[in-house]
């Protein structure tokens, strides 16, 4: 097997949108609580948000030479989601390479590692979204693979997939599912906005989560 492969299967660009506008959370409830990677990687930035299919990639820990390759073989709208260990004493992405991002369109960094200058990539406007923030530096020696199935935050990704991150994580789809999990996402924004609505309106959370049932039987007591 080469070690990059340019030609994946990515999700269709209508889903990719279609799913952009839902937040990680919904997402992950709408299709069945899966996909939610790890909570230790994070956004640098609160305000950041992703959406688009993987471009992956297998980085010894301390090295970033693969990941200088996937950015130059990744297409506007990608993803880069680095595996390098879960490895946390490297900066292996910095600056330098944001503005090589930004220059081809790529969407966004997900990586298990390290990564450095963050206040210039905050004003990069880049998102990026690691296990770590550190000042180290890597090296260039071992070649890894772009484009082969990953396992990044405990999830197993194929280059393709959907990434979605926002201030609250991030979860992957299935490209196969990407169409039928923004509906179903779309219909559980649908139900919270009801439950919202019967809240504002003066219902209780027992009524409208119809607890009363599940905690008779559980055998609750209060003092009322």
């Amino acid at each position: 097997m080469p070690h990059i492969i340019t030609k994946i299967d990515r999700a269709d660009p209508t889903d990719v949108a279609a799913l952009s506008v839902f937040g990680s959370a919904t997402i992950h409830e709408a299709q069945g609580r899966l996909g939610a990677l790890s909570s230790k990687i994070k956004p640098i930035d609160r305000n950041m948000s992703l959406c688009g299919p993987a471009f992956t990639v297998v980085c010894a820990p301390r090295d970033n030479i693969m990941l200088q390759l996937a950015i130059h073989f990744a297409q506007p709208g990608d993803v880069i989601v680095v595996s390098a260990g879960e490895y946390e004493e490297a900066g292996s992405f910095g600056d330098v390479l944001g503005n090589a991002c930004v220059a081809k369109g790529i969407a966004g960094v997900v990586t298990d590692t390290g990564v450095r200058d963050t206040a210039e990539l905050i004003k990069l406007g880049l998102p990026v979204f690691s296990r770590s923030i550190c000042i180290k530096g890597t090296v260039k020696e071992t070649l890894g693979q772009v484009n082969g199935e990953i396992i990044v935050g405990d999830e197993l990704i194929r280059p393709g997939d959907v990434i979605r991150g926002d201030a609250d994580g991030l979860v992957m789809v299935r490209k196969e599912d990407a169409a039928e999990v923004a509906k179903k996402s779309a219909a559980r924004e649908a139900d919270e906005a009801g439950f919202i609505e019967a809240y504002k309106s003066g219902r209780t959370i027992i009524d409208v989560c119809n607890l009363e049932a599940v905690l008779q039987a559980k055998g609750l007591t209060t003092d009322l």
